[in-house]
C-alpha cells in the first residue's frame, strides 16, 4: 500500500470519483465493468444499525462509508487506515457530516483492538490494495464479536483481459496487491473463520458479506 500511504494524488483522484455516485457509476462500468450501485446500497445499510453498535471501518480510505451513518445514530465508529493522507480525509469527512468518529493509524494485519470488540466491520475497496489480504481478514475476524459481520467489496482477477491489465498496472504503481480471484476471496473468509452469506460478482468487483 506504499502508493496510498506516501502520495496525496491517488487519494484525491480516488475520493473525487467515489464520493460522487453520478461519476462513480460510469467510471466503474468503464474501468471494472461493475455496477457501483451495489456498493452504495451496502453502505446505506449502516444506517440500520441500532444505537450503541460498534463499527470498525478498515481500511477506511477517505471515509466513504460514513455517508451510510445517520445523524444521532449513536454508534461507536472507529475508522482506521495506515495512510495519514486517507486519515486526514476521513477526519474532514466526519467533520462535514458532523459524526463522532475515532480516527486512528493502524495496519489492518495487526489491529490494535481487543478480541470480540465490534458488531460490524466495513471494508470497501481496500482488500485488493493489500499484499496479504488473507491475513487482514483473519485479523478483522478476531476483532468481530461472535455473530458480528464483515461487509464490503474487493477487486478481483478473472473478469476480463482489460480489467486484469488494469489490476497489473495498479500493482506496478504500488496501489494494488498482486490481485486474487473470487475463489481465493471466498477462501479468505472460510479459512479465517467466517461464514460467507453473500459473494456477488459484478464485473471485476466482488461484493461480500460474512458472519463470524
Amino acid at each position: 500500500m506504499s502508493g496510498w500511504a506516501g502520495s496525496r494524488l491517488p487519494a484525491r483522484v480516488y475520493d473525487f470519483g467515489v464520493e460522487r455516485e453520478w461519476l462513480a457509476r460510469p467510471a466503474g462500468a468503464l474501468l471494472w465493468g461493475t455496477d457501483t450501485r451495489l456498493m452504495y446500497e451496502t453502505i446505506r445499510t449502516i444506517g440500520a444499525l441500532p444505537p450503541g453498535a460498534a463499527v470498525l471501518d478498515v481500511p477506511c480510505g477517505g471515509g466513504l462509508a460514513l455517508r451510510g451513518t445517520r445523524p444521532g445514530q449513536d454508534l461507536r465508529y472507529v475508522a482506521a487506515d495506515i495512510s495519514p493522507v486517507m486519515l486526514a480525509r476521513t477526519r474532514a469527512q466526519a467533520t462535514r457530516l458532523r459524526r463522532e468518529v475515532t480516527v486512528m493509524t493502524a495496519d489492518v494485519t495487526r489491529l490494535p483492538f481487543q478480541d470480540n470488540g465490534f458488531d460490524l466491520c466495513v471494508c470497501f475497496n481496500g482488500l485488493h490494495c493489500l499484499p496479504d489480504p488473507a491475513a487482514a481478514v483473519r485479523e478483522i475476524t478476531r476483532c468481530l464479536k461472535v455473530g458480528g459481520r464483515l461487509v464490503g467489496d474487493t477487486i478481483v482477477r478473472g473478469a476480463g483481459r482489460r480489467q486484469d491489465l488494469a489490476i497489473g498496472a495498479f500493482h506496478r504503481f504500488g496501489l494494488f496487491g498482486p490481485g486474487r480471484t473470487v475463489d481465493e476471496v471466498e477462501r479468505w473468509f472460510t479459512d479465517g473463520g467466517l461464514r460467507v452469506d453473500r459473494l456477488e460478482l459484478s464485473g471485476a468487483v466482488a461484493h461480500f458479506a460474512a458472519t463470524r
